[in-house]
């Protein structure tokens, strides 16, 4: 005869740490009542399952409409170190949907997580920034944390966090400098940028390179670049062992050499070399960058007699796989064989 018995186990698709999600339309708006909930436990599940949840953009805009993003700015002031670090990772989930990077814009997002800059836990923070780098993807983005006067605070926490978090930094800096560069020129960016250029970390010293582009976009910023002698380090890194960081130094190198002063101060480096070297790169920015720094140099007197003598190489490049490398190599070619 069979006996009834309850297993002292849970279901083996039931998850502790989880709250359960309730049917169809009540699920977000049940979750949202949990996250305000005193129960720190409570609270905790409401976060896990809203995280699985916010994968799906649908998901993020009815979050959104029914108040979870005031919520989730509450949770920000958590006490519990779980808390604010689940809270900015449902964040930054949420930040990789342009709905959500709206929503951010809308409900003042940027300025609660800005509070979190200093966080004692270091997994908040790197939300914190993967959050930032993907609204500084949207332009509208960009400008809004430009706006909130975050560009200082930035560009000071480059110097003392963590290398993983500091290539994020760069990646937000580089997007919101295209926008404005005004405040980073203001508190001294530039000197915090060319000592990255140093860094052992390859992909800091691209993203570094990065930054340093679109901050030489306004005059100012090529003039700052020019004056703390960063373009020597630049020409340095052209004969960089990775391509990435070859392209970026020769992307920076292409606004900075726009200027009198940029053009001479890369000729005196002996720029040209390692540029005619990076025409035979594998990667096409790489070639288009070189290119057009070259044309930039070739504006020069010296400079323009020194290509004068590997127009052929300029004009292989016309039959180059890149549309835009074949129209950088015409035009550097004209430049080249200018007589006044």
């Amino acid at each position: 005869m069979a006996h009834a018995q309850i297993s002292k186990y849970l279901p083996p698709d039931i998850n502790p740490t989880q709250a359960a999600i309730a049917y169809g339309c009540r699920a977000l708006p049940k979750l949202n009542e949990e996250l305000q909930s005193e129960d720190l436990l409570t609270r905790q599940k409401a976060l896990m399952a809203l995280y699985d949840l916010m994968h799906d953009p649908e998901h993020v805009y009815t979050a959104i409409r029914i108040g979870c993003l005031e919520s989730l700015k509450a949770l920000l002031k958590d006490a519990n170190d779980l808390v604010r670090i689940k809270t900015t990772e449902v964040l930054y989930i949420m930040a990789t949907h342009n709905v959500g990077r709206d929503g951010f814009l809308e409900h003042d997002v940027i300025h609660a997580l800005s509070f979190l800059l200093s966080d004692p836990q270091s997994a908040c923070r790197e939300n914190l920034h993967l959050a930032f780098k993907h609204l500084a993807q949207l332009p509208a983005g960009a400008k809004g944390i430009v706006n909130s006067s975050l560009i200082p605070s930035l560009v000071w926490k480059l110097q003392r966090e963590e290398e993983r978090i500091q290539e994020l930094l760069l990646d937000t800096l580089a997007a919101c400098l295209m926008e404005d560069a005004t405040e980073a020129l203001a508190s001294g960016a530039v000197p915090f940028l060319k000592e990255k250029l140093l860094s052992a970390n390859s992909n800091i010293r691209s993203k570094a390179a990065q930054a340093l582009t679109a901050i030489s976009i306004p005059l100012e910023g090529k003039n700052q670049v020019w004056q703390h002698d960063v373009i020597p380090i630049l020409v340095h890194l052209l004969k960089d062992k990775e391509e990435e960081v070859q392209a970026s130094a020769a992307g920076a190198l292409m606004y900075v050499t726009v200027t009198t002063k940029g053009k001479y101060a890369a000729l005196d480096t002996e720029a040209i070399r390692p540029l005619l070297e990076l025409l035979h790169s594998s990667l096409s920015k790489a070639r288009l960058n070189a290119i057009k720094v070259l044309t930039m140099l070739a504006e020069a007197p010296e400079g323009r007699k020194i290509l004068q003598s590997h127009v052929p190489t300029f004009r292989a490049l016309e039959e180059d796989t890149s549309a835009a490398v074949r129209r950088a190599a015409q035009i550097a070619v004209k430049v080249i064989e200018w007589k006044p």
